[in-house]
């Protein structure tokens, strides 16, 4: 028999011993109102880590709830392990994304690592097959050792977890400022295919109904992780890694097949599935009963472990990796069980579903935790003061004006900025071409996967600049919504639904909680224009090193439907002769600029102004020139502007251009929001212009001569294309060494 001592619920009181579990004394003290006593260790344990924000949201869900999260396609939205939408035939697509940003921090390979793997839990827990992963990353200035070394290590953990379990990584984004050297940001997309009938939720219903526990053996690693990812960084502090987990992606793959594969055997008998991700035990089997209105009985005793002398706390709150908890119908427990079995996978029954709406926990033949389900999940509720911060105040309204002597220098210069440069160097690591479904790899405006069988494909992406957000957190929110959607549409899709990782500081400063309401006020004005509801997402806040947040980073991880795989798009030029032209209007775009921040080192200012309605007709304009088929490779115009998205679009294929545009050095770098770059056949240029009206404008065409030829009305600069591929190519590579 395992014996341990805990300190009494007296002791734990007048020691406060729950102030370093986040719990504050008014939540304690409302905890014991809700008991009518005093709560005992593991039961303060489990209190302090399901009221986290990591876990309750309790800050940011008045927040949240503002999201538009309904329409036509919408099977599954906020609330459940991952948002479902329809995609015709009795398909749907399936998708969420998640932070792992403090864990990334102290441990950047497994921190990424096991952000991967959880990610995929929260897809295959819905009966979905993952099909893709994607990535949005932040650094600091590539300036430093302890910034090469979280870059290299985060992208190792991403590869290492993701190739191995066979699911592609297919796109992402990575940028790089000063703001995040502390507290980089690791979030991670995964999308999945469904058929729907075989959708499943992570609910507790039927009474006396078995809970079984699948996959790898629990352990002391990553307790309290759902607290440690509720606070900030300090130089004071030391690391936390014991908060870390360690994954195996081994044995991911066989839980996920096994997982999958019992949904589609016995659908009937699988009554809910939640994967064991923050909080570990506690958080999945208490949000099952509660959201079912039901209660549950385990017997810790029965859990597997691989550590010895573990107690009911460490058991309940360990966040040790590749974890299932699965309702399983009373009768087919043996079954059940042997499926697991084939795939070499421990499945114990260690517990029941109840009706009595009570959390209870048996260990050693005694009661240890006796708590009402619903108290558990239901965090106080708190809501936070929104001040507009000083700095949007006193922001100036006059447009930052680049100064540009020599066209030449300042256009190599920009393509070697970190967060313009090429990631090839970085994104090689990961394989995405595994299950060959892969029809656009990373490197494109979107990433595109085949769906076998069909004529349909899906587009992804992911997208924020936390500039713009800093300058003004609505317009910003809608700009990223913007961009994420433009991406989509250049691969020649539809937009249809978006997921989120709201990465933000302390939301007790008000102007942090501010930054949090405004951008999501921006993502949400932005959703409903698109018709692209938001079905899932997370919040990951404090995200601050010394008092000082990083700037407002709510990451929109975007997917489109093509119903016809043929107009499929990329954004590199395909041949010489075709006709260049530009969709929309460019206007003096600067603060919050890559060129602001190349030629002053910050940026500041009143961010520039943005054009929703222009946006959404641009959109439109061009996606459906792509499904006219007269659209041969679109790009969005985003970070750099003009010139950096003539660059891109030409280094494809290593072609040249020669483009005369009626504006002056410095406009080819504004960054105005609702532009594309397109490059049409002459054979659909007549047509093409009859469709776009006055929305495109010709600048030019595609060459093959090894030179970029730009033509302003400051005059007429040429560079050859290989001088501006080396500088863009292997920028980072420099950076690291």
């Amino acid at each position: 028999m395992h014996t341990y001592t805990e300190p009494t619920p007296t002791e734990i009181r007048d020691q406060k011993i729950y102030l370093p579990w986040g719990l504050t004394d008014a939540e304690y003290e409302l905890v014991c109102q809700k008991l009518d006593r005093l709560p005992n260790y593991t039961e303060t344990g489990l209190f302090a880590a399901m009221w986290s924000e990591h876990c309750s949201y309790k800050k940011s869900k008045p927040v949240l709830r503002t999201f538009w999260s309904k329409n036509e396609r919408v099977l599954q939205g906020p609330g459940e392990g991952a948002g479902i939408l329809d995609i015709g035939d009795n398909q749907a697509v399936v998708f969420k994304a998640e932070s792992h940003n403090h864990p990334s921090a102290v441990e950047p390979y497994e921190g990424a690592a096991t952000g991967v793997g959880g990610i995929l839990r929260d897809i295959f827990s819905m009966g979905a097959q993952p099909i893709a992963v994607l990535d949005s990353l932040r650094f600091g200035e590539i300036d430093n050792e302890r910034t090469k070394y979280l870059i290299n290590e985060v992208i190792a953990g991403i590869a290492g977890y993701g190739n191995a379990i066979g699911i592609p990584t297919v796109g992402g984004e990575i940028a790089f400022d000063k703001t995040y050297a502390g507290n980089p940001l690791v979030n991670v997309m995964a999308v999945g295919l469904l058929d729907q009938d075989a959708m499943k939720v992570g609910q507790a219903k039927g009474v006396d109904n078995a809970i079984l526990y699948v996959g790898a053996k629990t352990g002391r690693d990553g307790i309290h992780g759902a607290t440690f990812a509720s606070a900030a960084f300090s130089d004071e502090e030391e690391s936390d890694r014991s908060a870390v987990q360690v994954g195996d992606p081994f044995t991911e793959k066989l839980v996920m097949d096994a997982t999958i594969a019992i949904v589609k055997r016995y659908p009937e008998d699988v009554i809910g599935i939640q994967d064991m991700g923050a909080a570990g035990l506690v958080s999945s089997s208490a949000e099952m009963a509660s959201k079912a209105g039901m209660g549950v009985h385990l017997n810790l005793d029965l859990v597997p472990q691989r550590e010895t002398n573990m107690s009911p706390y460490e058991l309940m709150l360990s966040e040790s990796q590749e974890r299932m908890l699965l309702v399983i119908k009373k009768g087919s427990e043996a079954k059940a069980i042997a499926l697991f079995a084939e795939y070499g996978l421990d499945a114990v029954v260690i517990g029941k579903v109840t009706d009595d709406g009570l959390y209870r926990l048996d260990f050693n033949g005694e009661i240890v935790a006796q708590v009402d389900a619903q108290d558990l999940t239901t965090a106080p509720k708190y809501n936070l003061p929104a001040v507009t911060p000083k700095r949007l105040q006193n922001a100036a309204k006059e447009q930052f004006v680049p100064k540009i002597d020599n066209l030449k220098q300042t256009f190599l210069q920009i393509l070697q900025q970190a967060t313009i440069a090429s990631k090839a160097s970085l994104y090689r690591h990961f394989d995405s071409m595994v299950q060959t479904n892969t029809v656009v790899r990373p490197g494109s405006d979107a990433a595109v996967v085949r769906i076998r069988g069909t004529k349909k494909a899906l587009a992804m992406t992911t997208d924020v600049n936390g500039r713009y957000l800093y300058l003004d957190p609505f317009v910003g929110g809608q700009m990223a919504m913007a961009e994420a959607a433009r991406n989509i549409v250049a691969s020649g899709a539809l937009p249809i639904g978006i997921t989120d990782c709201l990465n933000f500081g302390n939301p007790d400063n008000p102007e942090v909680y501010y930054e949090l309401a405004q951008s999501v006020a921006g993502i949400n004005q932005m959703a409903q224009a698109l018709n692209t509801p938001v079905i899932s997402g997370n919040v990951s806040l404090y995200n601050e090193y010394n008092d000082e947040a990083i700037y407002p980073t709510p990451m929109v991880g975007m997917v489109g439907l093509h119903t016809d795989n043929q107009t499929i798009t990329t954004q590199g030029f395909k041949q010489a002769g075709d006709a260049i032209y530009v969709v929309g209007t460019t206007t003096a775009a600067f603060n919050g600029s890559e060129i602001q921040k190349m030629q002053t080192g910050t940026i500041n200012g009143q961010l520039f102004a943005f054009d929703a309605e222009a946006e959404l007709t641009n959109q439109q304009l061009v996606l459906s020139a792509i499904q006219a088929g007269l659209i041969t490779s679109a790009h969005d115009l985003s970070e750099g502007g003009l010139a950096v998205g003539l660059a891109e679009a030409a280094f494809d294929q290593h072609l040249g251009f020669d483009v005369a545009v009626n504006l002056s050095d410095a406009l080819l770098f504004s960054e105005t929001q609702s532009r594309f770059i397109v490059s049409i056949n002459p054979a659909h240029q007549a047509a093409f212009e009859a469709h776009m009206g006055t929305a495109a404008q010709l600048v030019g065409q595609v060459t093959d001569n090894g030179t970029f030829k730009l033509t302003t009305t400051d005059g007429t600069t040429e560079i050859l294309e290989n001088e501006a591929y080396t500088s863009w190519k292997e920028a980072i590579g420099w950076l690291l060494k």
